[in-house]
């Protein structure tokens, strides 16, 4: 299976890291070369010739140039390559599938998952490709229209995280090239095999309908090289996913030119509360999933569980029972359900997480350790009897790690659920009408994902993704998602024929 993805996209032992419009792919001599990690065996897979500076040139140059035309474009026809490409993923599904797995480690399953995701991302892009409504407004003027019409902004960034090496793309991508945008693609150089596939399906699509340059990859192993991106005024809008810390420093950087713009999506640090009138069993299920699902990678993925006292000690027990049902193990492997870390770094920050938690008194009732075996694996992992203002609680640690907490009334449990910087998902398991409506109200829950009898992972392709606080307030996907990619313009015609000066000024 993975021969056979790496010999499809024409991937051998070195690649180039840049592919822009016209030349095509940059050469690997004179680039300075990173590695490709297979996380489940901690092995070398494939080499990258990273870009460096004269390639971004090449890239932002091609980019600008496509977009001029690709701008007057009829939208409909921009949809039309968007959703080649996704058509093409679907033909090509396993192969990617495949590249997503020798990337991050994941299980198989959710790398098909994923590559659906970008399929239906796809499918809902070209669909909104022809439907990018204005509105008409009532003039105050006689004999005037007046109207508001979205125009593209030019030339688009998106800086993607490791976690969803083809979704995340596809989620800015496809909206900012229906928008009539051109996109140049920096994603993280832990996934680079992803990044090489998509932009060969891209390349597929581009070629067999005629409309090159719209979109580009730039892919260098060093963080200098790809602030290039970030500092260009020749870019319109950096979408960016990933820390805080970073989102941070981009805002700053892109903030400090007026008329560029950013959209963020960064941590999420997410809780979901079980009251007592709660399907304990169903939250217990869904809990595991949101909490050990893609290894606890997911921005969305569930780190606090608020649980009323009443029914604390066997909702705990509901999720070790749970917790034990899952097979850790080599993605390669039938049944596996969760792969490993998607690196060393991982690790060590899993260990750091776990051994502060037991420092401040923690109780680690599951898991808790790595796993002696080759790869990156660690157990998921369960911990009681935290204060929920911990430092390490109030930060995302991106591991399968759950922190626990207990509560009187629903009050207080909606204040620890916001009693963090982030605020990207949140859930709450109840029957009773009151207490959901009381989540979901202005004093509920103050994320930009709210949850109800569900986990608090995963992206609904019809719904906008993101989040506030320090999640970055950005969004993407469906909804007016697409409205973010686009300029607003407000016109006003005069077709009567007059002026307000007409009885003061004979001409």
């Amino acid at each position: 299976m993975f021969e056979r993805a790496l010999k499809n996209f024409d991937i051998g032992f070195l690649n180039s890291g840049t592919y822009a419009h016209g030349d095509g792919w940059s050469p690997t001599e004179s680039r300075i070369p990173f590695d490709a990690v297979d996380p489940a065996q901690d092995k070398v897979v494939v080499q990258i010739a990273g870009a460096n500076e004269r390639d971004y040139e090449r890239v932002i140059r091609c980019a600008q140039a496509a977009q001029a035309e690709w701008a007057t474009v009829p939208a409909p026809r921009r949809g039309e390559l968007v959703g080649r490409i996704g058509s093409l993923a679907a033909e090509y599904l396993d192969d990617l599938a495949a590249l997503i797995v020798l990337d991050t480690g994941r299980a198989i399953g959710e790398a098909k998952a994923e590559i659906r995701e970008v399929i239906d991302m796809a499918a809902m892009a070209a669909g909104q490709s022809r439907m990018m409504y204005g509105f008409v407004q009532q003039s105050q003027r006689s004999k005037h229209r007046m109207y508001d019409q979205w125009l593209p902004l030019g030339v688009v960034g998106v800086i993607t995280a490791y976690n969803f090496p083809a979704s995340v793309w596809a989620q800015n991508a496809f909206l900012a090239a229906i928008g009539g945008n051109t996109v140049i693609w920096k994603p993280s150089p832990k996934v680079p095999l992803t990044a090489l596939g998509m932009q060969q399906i891209c390349n597929m699509a581009m070629n067999e309908l005629e409309l090159g340059g719209v979109f580009s990859l730039f892919m260098p192993g060093d963080n200098s090289v790809a602030e290039l991106l970030v500092n260009d005024k020749r870019v319109s809008l950096v979408s960016f996913t990933g820390s805080s810390a970073v989102g941070r420093r981009i805002a700053d950087v892109v903030g400090s030119t007026l008329g560029r713009r950013y959209l963020l999506e960064c941590s999420g640090n997410n809780g979901c509360i079980v009251d007592q009138t709660a399907d304990l069993k169903l939250a217990a299920r869904s809990i595991a999933f949101g909490a050990i699902g893609t290894t606890g990678q997911r921005c969305t993925s569930t780190r606090r569980v608020i649980v009323q006292k009443s029914v604390a000690k066997p909702m705990i027990e509901l999720l070790k029972d749970a917790f034990g049902q899952i097979k850790v193990g080599d993605p390669r492997e039938e049944g596996t359900m969760v792969g490993p870390l998607v690196d060393r770094d991982a690790v060590v920050l899993f260990e750091r997480a776990v051994r502060n938690a037991r420092d401040a008194g923690g109780k680690v009732v599951f898991g808790g350790k790595r796993i002696d075996r080759p790869g990156y694996y660690v157990e998921p992992t369960l911990i009681v009897d935290l204060p929920q203002d911990l430092p390490s609680v109030q930060k995302e640690t991106f591991a399968p790690i759950v922190y626990v907490f207990t509560y009187e009334t629903l009050a207080e449990a909606i204040r620890v659920n916001n009693g963090v910087p982030q605020g990207l998902s949140s859930g709450i398991h109840s029957t009773d009408l009151s207490n959901i409506e009381l989540f979901l109200s202005a004093a509920g829950s103050d994320c930009g994902i709210a949850r109800v009898n569900m986990g608090t992972t995963g992206a609904d392709i019809g719904a906008a993704f993101g989040g506030e606080k320090e999640t970055g307030g950005g969004r993407t996907a469906g909804s007016d998602a697409w409205k973010g990619y686009m300029r607003r313009q407000s016109v006003c015609v005069n077709w009567g024929g007059e002026s307000p000066w007409d009885a003061s000024i004979r001409l």
